[in-house]
């Protein structure tokens, strides 16, 4: 196996960082009660695992095996492979807080999966299965106590919760929820609502759900004794007709959130109530170069953890977009663009200190060159959020989501 670039930590949430807390009542009781917390902990480590999600079926364009598992080497960032667990289309992963278990979607399917993790290899094993209610899940995030997971699921223009039990298995789902509104523009990428996304604010009392397809963000609460979702009032901002918002990044310390248009490669900036739970638009950027005339698709977006840069990913310039933070008013500035040195950088995740980058180049469908199979690593300047790769590659099939664990 190559190696890549030195690991320090595991990688941040590429939303933020949760805190903690939420503004219904029962979460602490929750916390209490023993549950898994949401969130994977930034600790000292000496030993660091890799989970990586891949796109396996000939729909998606995809050849990976399932999940693999790596161990990467603290001091050097070496990788080397420690396991594969076959299973279709692992697509998004994210782990709990004390990161006893990993959790994941399935492109195409209508389920999330649950794992246990072995501290000693990185190592998991299968747990269970249960539906989320509606095909093709693309995300899901861990409700702060640990208790529930939601879940955006793409195809059905649902919202799907599933509960997370004391021993990481999953039990059956609690709620689903239809998200209402008209098509954007786009008559193949917005015939109907395409949730991509769900993620929870800072403080874990609202959830953020971007939609494709309606040109909609739409904005719940949870109910966090009974699993079940409440909309928010307002229920949702709407963007610019045929934007197609895909992903949402709340700052971790000031009252903004930024979501990447993927259909007209955009960012926009919105000033987040944090009380109200309501979302106001007060700056859009495009993430491409003025001078860039071919085609683009927006990915993922991230905040690093110091609060000074935004990154977002482009597919077809592929490149991470990189933006400065005005710490007095949230807004935007772009201040360059990374090649990726490789096709349809579908999604890219930073260590908590943000020192390292990395971008997994997989797609299903966007790029006819989209399996460049690599994952590759950038340092992150310290000074300006500016990127450099070191030079290491790492080859893996059809890499679409990571998640890092350590010990």
């Amino acid at each position: 196996m190559a190696k890549a670039s030195p690991a320090t930590d595991k990688c941040i949430n590429r939303r933020a960082v949760l805190k903690g807390g939420t503004a219904l009542a029962a979460g602490s009781a929750l916390l209490r009660g023993g549950y898994a917390e949401a969130q994977p902990r930034a600790n000292r480590l000496t030993a660091l695992f890799a989970y990586v999600g891949a796109f396996t079926t000939p729909e998606r364009k995809g050849h990976g095996g399932g999940i693999n598992v790596y161990r990467v080497d603290p001091a050097s960032g070496a990788w080397s492979h420690e396991q594969l667990l076959e299973i279709a289309n692992p697509t998004f992963l994210t782990l709990d807080r004390a990161q006893r278990f990993l959790y994941s979607v399935h492109a195409d399917l209508e389920e999330v999966s649950a794992y246990a993790i072995d501290k000693q290899n990185g190592r998991i094993t299968a747990l269970n299965r249960q539906s989320c209610g509606g095909k093709n899940p693309v995300h899901l995030s861990i409700y702060p106590t640990g208790r529930w997971i939601i879940t955006a699921n793409y195809s059905a223009g649902t919202v799907g919760v599933v509960p997370i039990e004391k021993d990481g298995n999953l039990g059956p789902r609690s709620d689903l929820v239809n998200l209402p509104g008209e098509p954007g523009p786009d008559r193949k990428q917005q015939a109907s609502s395409h949730p991509h996304d769900a993620v929870f604010d800072p403080s874990g009392g609202f959830i953020a759900v971007p939609d494709k397809g309606l040109d909609r963000v739409f904005v719940f609460r949870l109910d966090a004794a009974s699993g079940k979702l409440m909309p928010n009032d307002p229920a949702f901002v709407a963007t610019r007709a045929g934007a197609g918002p895909r992903h949402i990044a709340f700052h971790p310390q000031m009252p903004f959130a930024y979501v990447i248009n993927e259909l007209d490669s955009s960012v926009t900036t919105y000033r987040f109530d944090a009380q109200r739970g309501s979302l106001q638009p007060i700056q859009i950027l495009p993430s491409i170069p003025a001078s860039y005339t071919a085609n683009n698709t927006g990915a993922e977006i991230a905040v690093a953890s110091s609060g000074g840069v935004v990154y977002a990913s482009n597919r077809g310039h592929d490149s991470i977009a990189i933006f400065a933070v005005d710490r007095r008013d949230g807004t935007l500035k772009p201040v360059g663009w990374a090649p990726t040195h490789a096709k349809s950088p579908r999604f890219f995740c930073l260590d908590p200190a943000a020192k390292i980058l990395y971008a997994a180049n997989a797609d299903e469908g966007y790029s006819d060159q989209q399996n460049t199979d690599t994952i590759v690593p950038f340092r992150i300047n310290q000074a300006n959020g500016m990127l450099t790769p070191n030079g290491q590659v790492i080859k893996t099939t059809s890499p679409c989501t990571i998640v890092f664990s350590g010990v």
